[in-house]
């Protein structure tokens, strides 16, 4: 099975991290996010991958070249400007004839994939979106109502429970018949496939997921990361 993982995008919320860095490239302790990416797609068993690059496309080529060392395939679908998400795979048009996964370059997850795929078979739907459940809690008591405006009950700083798109895709070649240049899938591609009647399946991630979307999340993540492998460096030199 294919995966197409996209890694064109700039990273603007990263800067100045990205100025001179691809975000895929840039270091959790030893390892570039994307290797993580790679890591998760392979222990999946989906080890026959496109990358599509653009921004500062160099140093994700020399580092994972043909995926051979992180025992992969990795060919690439280069970018001469930023195409989106969904534009980005539309150059293999034709080219694909089964189901295939769409992954970002810079989030990190440990979800089962292999799992999502059969998920989304068994649905037969054209498209799959792996959704995250997020909490978000409020600063302030709510009070519950009934009609007439009289109080039934309170709830003291309740979590607001929402579905994120993680951006882990699952599609059947068809979806390329609604896929234009430079479209994006939340925004262009999924609203074209519901006002055309066609069902969106979904599947929920239970496992670890984060898009590594702001300096502080990255930062943290990084010396976390660090911390961990040098103190594995440490430890393996004392056996």
């Amino acid at each position: 099975m294919k995966a197409f993982v996209l890694c064109g995008g700039k990273g603007t919320r990263l800067r100045p991290y990205t100025y001179s860095i691809p975000k895929p490239m840039l270091r959790l302790g030893k390892r570039p996010i994307l290797q993580f990416v790679i890591g998760n797609l392979s222990s999946s068993g989906i080890k026959d991958l496109i990358l599509t690059v653009g921004y500062l496309k160099e140093q994700i080529i020399e580092y994972f070249g043909d995926g051979k060392r992180f025992g992969v395939k990795i060919t690439y679908s280069e970018e001469e400007e930023e195409m989106n998400t969904a534009g980005s795979i539309l150059p293999s048009k034709g080219a694909i004839d089964s189901t295939f996964v769409v992954v970002m370059g810079d989030h990190l997850s440990m979800a089962d994939l292999d799992k999502m795929v059969r998920h989304h078979k068994k649905k037969g739907a054209i498209a799959t979106i792996g959704l995250k459940e997020q909490g978000l809690p409020l600063e302030y008591g709510v009070a519950e109502t009934d009609d007439a405006g009289f109080v039934t009950g309170f709830k003291e700083k309740p979590i607001l429970r929402n579905y994120v798109n993680t951006a882990i895709y699952v599609f059947e070649p068809e979806i390329y018949k609604f896929i234009a240049p430079k479209d994006d899938f939340a925004k262009n591609v999924f609203p074209k496939l519901l006002d055309a009647g066609e069902k969106i399946n979904t599947y929920a991630i239970s496992e670890y997921w984060l898009d590594i979307g702001r300096i502080n999340d990255y930062e943290r993540l990084d010396q976390t990361l660090s911390i961990f492998d040098l103190a594995f460096h440490h430890h393996s030199k004392s056996l």
